[in-house]
């Protein structure tokens, strides 16, 4: 003898429970992702240089206009504003700001896999120049 209950239920997907799931890892991703704004020395181009360490370093006191960055990639080019250019402009331009500001600060940012002779080379034609308030950027 069967017994009869009534007419069976459809298995279902609960939609309202998968929706509230997707829903939930939607607003951890949202919230666990940091949003970094670019502050306007973040928004000029990336230099390919990687700085090497430094175990001292010390704070610079006098407070003046911000120096002139000249990079020098791995390969031995140089780079000024995140420009590349040649020795010749590069000599040019330091002849200018040494012309308009004797006391104009440099600062040397040197891969750490460069050849050291290119970073003489650009102290040579900063002395040149006249510019004689350099600096060597590293990590800390």
């Amino acid at each position: 003898m069967r017994i009869h209950l009534g007419e069976e239920e459809q298995p279902e997907i609960g939609l309202i429970a998968l929706i509230d799931c997707i829903f939930f890892l939607l607003m951890f991703f949202m919230v666990a992702t940091s949003f970094k704004q670019q502050t306007e020395n973040e928004k000029r181009k990336e230099l390919p240089v990687v700085l090497p360490s430094a175990s001292a370093s010390l704070v610079a006191t006098r407070a003046s206009a911000a120096p002139l960055i000249i990079g020098v990639d791995k390969g031995g080019k140089f780079y000024v504003d995140g420009e590349q250019i040649g020795t010749l402009e590069l000599h040019e331009r330091l002849r200018k700001e040494a012309a308009a500001d004797v006391n104009r600060s440099v600062r040397v940012d040197g891969d750490q896999a460069t050849a050291y002779q290119h970073i003489v080379h650009v102290l040579d034609l900063c002395q040149l120049a006249g510019l004689t308030h350099i600096a060597m950027h590293t990590r800390k």
